[in-house]
């Protein structure tokens, strides 16, 4: 487990019933101490923040983005006009990404079957009931087939988020990168182009795995 560093502390009588109604995981099945992955999504079914959720009590703890500190505070206040609830920030070292992450530049991009996180319901309920853009997924899920998924890739240069990955001479996009660590990147790849030569700027890039939250 990656260490997470809270950004946003929620408490209050209404805290779980809020979140569970706001997030795309079920919230009420979070032992205490655990950490789990949500994605908070507009009404399109977009990831705005991947959110790692805490339970410690009655209390929340949420880990995302730095740079979305502002953007997921001000929308889960804008949504809580009638709930008990208390938003608190929480003094944090900022560390640099140790893995999969929604920035402020690729955030409303994605949807969650995009970056596997309705892959053994680890990012979504599909049973846990009604919250934002909860209509669009669960369409994709019943009715479509994903077409994109997050990978992990290998190079040895910097690539940036939205960055386009192409085929060999090619101006046709067939993925797009989300964020870099290290000499890895996570990227969404159109499934069909997997085993083809893949470059971002002329550059040969290396598929290593599908990216697996699971462990």
């Amino acid at each position: 487990m990656l260490k997470r560093t809270p950004k946003l502390k929620v408490s209050g009588k209404d805290a779980q019933s809020f979140l569970q109604g706001q997030l795309s995981n079920d919230i009420d099945k979070i032992a205490d101490g655990e950490w789990q992955l949500n994605a908070y999504c507009q009404h399109q079914g977009r990831i705005i923040a991947l959110i790692w959720v805490q339970k410690q009590g009655d209390d929340f703890y949420l880990d995302f983005a730095p740079d979305l500190q502002t953007v997921v505070h001000n929308r889960l206040k804008m949504f809580a006009l009638n709930a008990e609830v208390i938003f608190s920030g929480v003094n944090h070292q900022e560390n640099p990404a140790e893995g999969v992450q929604i920035t402020l530049v690729t955030s409303e991009k994605f949807i969650p079957q995009d970056l596997n996180l309705d892959i053994d319901e680890v990012g979504v309920s599909f049973t846990k009931g009604c919250y934002p853009g909860q209509e669009v997924v669960a369409r994709v899920h019943y009715l479509g087939k994903p077409k994109k998924r997050l990978y992990q890739f290998e190079c040895d240069f910097e690539v940036l988020p939205l960055d386009k990955i192409t085929l060999e001479d090619d101006t046709k996009t067939v993925g797009t990168v989300l964020n870099q660590v290290k000499y890895c990147f996570f990227a969404v790849l159109k499934i069909a182009e997997r085993g083809q030569t893949l470059f971002i700027n002329n550059k040969p890039i290396k598929l290593l795995e599908l990216t697996d939250f699971s462990h």
